[in-house]
């Protein structure tokens, strides 16, 4: 991925990254698309009206972790709380989805990579939330 790239060379940022944060977008992309892509592959399986919750789950943690990565990527101006608790928020995501593909890893090899990402993903955004600290205005 581009995003240490990308972010660095933002004026605003001027090479002055946050590594931590750079490793949380990275993770909150990759969970974006590995729950979507388990989202689908549970729909594909026969037995789809048992992996409602999982499909809900993966659908709910692939939304929030896009929107995070989004929100966390930019740069211009300064809204450091909302970036928090939208990590914060991604990472609760994350730890629910993950909980459950894993209790359908054994039988479904698409949840077992996707618990694995989540997990990724929660840990990523547990250290970037604590690496910053808003002000209050």
């Amino acid at each position: 991925m581009h995003v240490q790239q990308m972010i660095a060379t933002h004026p605003d940022v001027q090479g002055n990254t946050n590594e931590a944060l750079i490793r949380c977008i990275e993770a909150c992309y990759e969970c974006a698309q590995t729950c979507t892509s388990c989202a689908d592959a549970c729909l594909a399986e026969d037995m789809v009206k048992d992996l409602v919750q999982c499909i809900r789950l993966n659908l709910d943690c692939a939304d929030v972790c896009a929107a995070t990565g989004s929100v966390a990527s930019r740069r211009s101006g300064s809204n450091e709380l909302v970036i928090k608790r939208m990590i914060e928020t991604c990472a609760e995501a994350c730890r629910l989805c993950g909980e459950e593909c894993e209790k359908h890893a054994q039988m479904h090899d698409h949840c077992r990579i996707c618990a694995e990402a989540c997990r990724r993903c929660e840990q990523a955004c547990q250290e970037a939330a604590d690496t910053i600290t808003p002000t209050l205005q």
